[in-house]
C-alpha cells in the first residue's frame, strides 16, 4: 500500500484498482502500519451482506450555499488543465436503512442455518443492530450539518442523462484506503466515453466474494468490520439454529471499521437536480463523535434559518436526521 495525505489532511495508505478485505489488508500491510488492524483480542462479530438503495452527501454551510447556487453537486477542488484528473470526482457514501439491516440479518441467518424451522425463526431475536455501531451506520455527520439523501437509482439516472448521453454508466473498482481506524472502499462511476482513461481500474463485477458489487439497482456491500467499538460478542446456538449478541461486561475493544464510497467522475461540471428535489432530500445532522478537518456545524435553529433563506418557498420545515 502507498502512504499518502488526502485533501483533508488525513494520512492513509492506498491501493489503487483493488478492494482488499481485512484478511488481504493484514497479509499485505506491515504490522507497524496500523495499530488497530492487527489487534487480536476482537470478539467474534457478524459480517453481513447489505443491499443498499440510497446514497448520502454531507456538507457544511458553505457547501450548502454552493449546492443551492449550482442547483446540484460539483467537486469544488477541481483543478482543470493545471492538474487534469485531480479532484475530478464527486463523492457520495452508502446509506444503510433500518429495514436493510433487518434484511441483512435475515440473509445471514438463512445462510448460516439453512435448515432452521419456522418456529426457530420466530424464536430468533433481532441482534444485528447491536453491532451496527460504526460511523457508517450513524445518523450523525463527520462533514457538516447538512445531509442530502437520494435514492441510488435517481443519482445514477441523473448521471446517465447528464454525463453519459443516456448510456449506462461504467462502474469500476477504484481503491482501498486504510486510515487509522477506517477502511474505505471506493467505487468509481464514469461515462463510457472515458473507458480508455480509466481502463487501469477493473470493472466492478458480480463477484460473490467481492467487498462491493452492484446488482438489480442496489449496491451489495459485504461489510468487513461494522463495529468501531466492540461491546458485543456474536454467539452461535447451532442446537437451536439461533444467533445473538452477548454484551461484554469488560472494557470495550476498539477496531477498524469499513464503509463504501461512490466517486462520480464529473470534472468541472455539476450533477444537477431540481431545486425542490434538493430541498426535499435535505436534513439537518448533528456532529458525530469524530469529525473531519474542515468540518463546521451549526445548531438546529441556525440551520433552519439558513435553509429557509435558501429555499424560502418550500412548504415543509427542516427535519432532523
Amino acid at each position: 500500500m502507498n502512504p499518502q495525505i488526502n485533501k483533508r489532511g488525513h494520512s492513509n495508505h492506498e491501493v489503487k484498482g483493488e478492494h482488499w478485505n481485512l484478511e488481504d489488508l493484514k497479509a499485505k500491510t506491515e504490522p507497524g502500519t496500523n495499530q488497530y488492524l492487527f489487534r487480536d483480542n476482537i470478539p467474534p462479530y457478524p459480517k453481513p451482506e447489505f443491499h443498499v438503495r440510497h446514497l448520502k452527501h454531507d456538507t457544511n454551510k458553505n457547501g450548502l450555499h454552493g449546492i443551492r447556487g449550482d442547483e446540484g453537486f460539483r467537486n469544488p477542488g477541481y483543478e482543470g488543465f493545471r492538474n487534469p484528473g485531480k479532484d475530478s470526482l464527486l463523492w457520495w457514501s452508502l446509506v444503510v436503512e433500518p429495514d436493510e439491516i433487518t434484511a441483512a440479518e435475515t440473509r445471514l441467518l438463512e445462510t448460516t442455518y439453512p435448515d432452521r424451522t419456522e418456529e426457530q425463526a420466530q424464536n430468533q431475536w433481532s441482534f444485528l443492530w447491536k453491532f451496527a455501531t460504526s460511523p457508517a451506520f450513524m445518523k450523525t455527520s463527520r462533514m457538516g450539518s447538512y445531509r442530502f439523501t437520494f435514492p441510488l437509482e435517481e443519482v445514477l439516472d441523473a448521471y446517465r442523462e447528464q454525463f453519459c448521453d443516456g448510456k449506462r454508466p461504467v462502474m469500476r473498482v477504484y481503491s482501498t484506503h486504510l486510515y487509522k481506524q477506517e477502511v474505505m472502499y471506493a467505487v468509481l462511476v464514469h461515462s463510457p466515453a472515458h473507458n480508455r482513461k480509466f481502463r487501469r481500474y477493473p470493472l466492478l463485477s458480480d463477484d460473490p466474494n467481492g467487498v462491493c458489487t452492484y446488482k438489480d439497482g442496489r449496491f451489495i456491500w459485504r461489510s468487513q468490520a461494522m463495529s468501531e467499538t466492540h461491546e458485543y460478542k456474536l454467539v452461535w446456538r447451532p442446537d437451536q439454529n439461533l444467533m445473538k449478541g452477548r454484551y461484554l461486561y469488560y472494557r470495550p475493544q476498539y477496531y477498524v471499521w469499513d464503509h463504501v464510497a461512490v466517486a462520480l467522475h464529473v470534472e468541472d461540471q455539476v450533477l444537477e437536480f431540481d431545486v425542490g428535489r434538493l430541498r426535499e432530500n435535505l436534513k439537518f445532522c448533528n456532529a458525530g463523535p469524530v469529525t473531519l478537518p474542515g468540518a463546521t456545524f451549526e445548531d438546529f435553529e441556525e440551520a433552519e434559518e439558513t435553509v429557509q433563506d435558501l429555499w424560502p418557498y418550500h412548504p415543509s420545515p427542516l427535519e432532523e436526521e
